[in-house]
């Protein structure tokens, strides 16, 4: 019999601190939950539970009321962690810290934490057999809302390191096994808008020629920009940019920007994202993904959020449409002209779950079915009557094309309906090939790896 990680067992009762909290309904292996079973809420939430959604799924819009749901953030109980499949060791590796997110793991194998709340960046070491993180010291700090980081040039020897503000695009000096900037950041892009959505992230082209750097939308669906254009018409505004671009308060934002590494020559790569707060390269392609937190207010289970290749000069549908040519009713008739040029993205996630960032497993140390998947963490949402999100989940590839299918990895941050003590962000592969989850409700930070004594 195989052995199961505390504190989800089979079809069983959930025990937590002598409490039974709730009853996990089970799958049998390989069982795909489609369609209106694939939505849910924390109750269903398991690791090995799989679910794909498509664009038919779509409820319509306000097929339910827009909910409010603020989770409550509890502090974590002593023992509790997280649940992570059968055969994978789940710990705390360091905590105490104030909103740790995005984790990016240095050439020499240290590990860079955007700690937002603090504005600063933190270094660790993970030590060999596992245990806590070592170090812990303040690389750089005077920092405003960091998030997303990046080394240069890309490679086994770097010398700077990027860090997306939500203002800005700074780096500074960097040499393999530093664990303090040697300088202030250097400004390499100002003024980018940053208000609302912040989380800005970066990541080089493989040939370090330029970086993508993504900005969120400054409102849900745009519903304080201007009706057109200001001083001309949109025939001119589409002219003379990409496809899919909004102005007035939303322009330059809800897009993927490129930037060469000077920061000059800026250019929109994708439009109609409305928060892609994650951004990655596929490792065999090398071409760019990102998540995406879609709009709310449209209904417990609208639109759906994705993951997906992000290809240049295409239009992801925001403000105006979502997953493929579905037209927002709060935009109807606005702009007829783009609905059958809405780039659909390649895997849907269950609406209002917040997915943050992405990660490609592309290590020999898990078992081999997960080489070439994906990691995505989902930090949950306010907009759901069923709380959903707050957990990791595993994107499957065949042949590096995403099957569509998405699976539960790392479950066990809800507590009730109303109560969560973790809310996972930032992941990262590190070069033993352990998982890393950052989670900004308690401020900690978590490994997963694979258990002693299992077999491949």
């Amino acid at each position: 019999m195989r052995k199961r990680n505390a504190f989800v067992c089979g079809a069983a009762l959930i025990v937590l601190a002598g409490l039974t909290l709730w009853r996990v309904p089970t799958t049998a292996d390989g069982v795909v939950l489609k369609g209106a079973a694939a939505f849910g809420d924390w109750h269903k939430d398991r690791p090995g539970v799989r679910r794909q959604l498509t664009p038919a799924d779509l409820p319509p819009a306000f097929a339910t009321p827009s909910a409010s749901n603020r989770p409550d953030v509890i502090p974590r109980r002593a023992g509790s962690k997280p649940s992570v499949p059968p055969g994978f060791f789940v710990e705390m590796v360091a905590s105490g810290l104030k909103g740790p997110r995005v984790v990016r793991v240095a050439p020499n194998g240290d590990l860079f934490v955007a700690e937002t709340q603090a504005n600063d960046v933190r270094v660790y070491h993970l030590p060999g057999g596992g245990g806590a993180l070592t170090g812990g010291e303040i690389f750089v700090s005077g920092l405003h809302q960091p998030f997303g980081m990046a080394f240069y040039p890309p490679g086994s020897n770097p010398q700077w390191l990027y860090i997306a503000n939500s203002d800005s695009l700074v780096r500074v000096p960097y040499n393999s096994g530093d664990q303090k900037a040697t300088t202030h950041p250097e400004l390499i892009v100002s003024h980018i808008p940053w208000t609302h959505h912040y989380t800005r992230d970066i990541v080089f082209a493989p040939d370090g020629s330029r970086i993508y750097y993504s900005v969120g939308s400054g409102s849900n669906v745009a519903l304080d920009m201007a009706p057109m254009p200001a001083g001309q018409s949109l025939e001119e505004w589409t002219r003379q940019h990409p496809l899919g671009a909004a102005w007035d308060t939303e322009e330059r934002r809800a897009n993927v920007l490129t930037f060469d590494p000077d920061g000059k020559n800026e250019h929109i790569f994708a439009t109609g994202l409305r928060n892609c707060s994650g951004l990655t390269l596929h490792p065999t392609t090398h071409r760019l993904w990102c998540v995406v937190n879609e709009r709310d207010e449209l209904g417990d289970d609208t639109p759906f959020e994705f993951a997906t290749e992000v290809h240049e000069g295409a239009f992801y549908g925001w403000p105006w449409y979502y997953i493929g040519s579905h037209e927002d009713p709060r935009k109807k008739g606005q702009r007829a002209d783009l609905k059958d040029k809405v780039t659909a993205p390649d895997v849907l996630m269950e609406a209002h779950s917040a997915p943050m960032q992405i990660a490609f497993y592309d290590s020999d140390t898990f078992p081999a079915d997960y080489k070439g998947s994906a990691f995505v963490t989902m930090h949950g949402s306010w907009n759901r009557a069923q709380r959903s999100g707050y957990k990791v989940v595993r994107l499957l590839f065949e042949n590096g094309k995403p099957t569509g299918v998405y699976e539960d990895f790392m479950t066990g941050f809800v507590t009730s309906d109303r109560e969560v003590w973790g809310r996972p962000v930032g992941i990262a592969v590190a070069h033993d090939g352990s998982l890393l989850v950052t989670e900004d409700g308690n401020g900690t930070i978590w490994r997963v790896s694979k258990q002693k004594g299992t077999e491949q």
